[in-house]
């Protein structure tokens, strides 16, 4: 059955946390294995809303650390559904890092999750469709649909590199490079 149509509003999602000093690495800033888990977390709150089910994450896209996050920093994580599938919802993350002390806001990162809706036998869920309600919506919705085009042609040219791919063509690519090759490296 079809679902109905649910608006980008209906699922938005925010996560507001406090970078306390158990979240730093040994630089003093916060760990990214921090941050993607608040991703993950916000991804799956909103993808949850929006399916009104038990979601999954599959994939995520453009994890660039733009900016280190500090501790006592209030990390904002902002949330939406940007496109959807038959079964899968794409989530558009913004994360910002607000120092409360000089009230400065600093974007940290933008991240894409592919998120999959469930059933409760684990098969996947038909989730409902998405109602775009501005005109960042419908932006949004058309840059995953490219970045989706983009995706599957970088697959088709890097599957076509593999298979094409010849050691003794493509060695004159590594004499700008940094590495040596061992005298073994290139034995059969």
């Amino acid at each position: 059955m079809e679902q109905p149509y649910k608006p980008v509003s209906a699922s938005r999602t925010t996560l507001t946390e406090l970078m306390i000093p158990a979240y730093a690495n040994f630089g003093g800033k916060i760990h990214g294995g921090i941050l993607l888990s608040l991703m993950d977390k916000v991804a799956y709150a909103c993808a949850a809303k929006h399916a009104g089910r038990y979601c999954v994450t599959v994939s995520v896209e453009g994890v660039d650390f733009l900016q280190p996050v500090e501790v006592g920093n209030l990390v904002h994580l902002q949330a939406s559904v940007n496109h959807v599938g038959r079964t899968s919802l794409v989530v558009g993350i913004r994360v910002t890092a607000e120092n409360i002390s000089t009230g400065t806001v600093r974007h940290t990162n933008t991240s894409y999750f592919t998120m999959v809706a469930k059933n409760d036998d684990g098969t996947n869920a038909v989730v409902p469709g998405l109602r775009l309600e501005t005109r960042d919506d419908v932006r949004r919705f058309l840059e995953s649909i490219k970045r989706k085009e983009l995706k599957q042609a970088y697959l088709r040219e890097l599957d076509n590199a593999k298979t094409h791919l010849t050691i003794e063509e493509d060695l004159h690519k590594l004499t700008e490079e940094r590495c040596e090759i061992s005298s073994d490296a290139l034995k059969s």
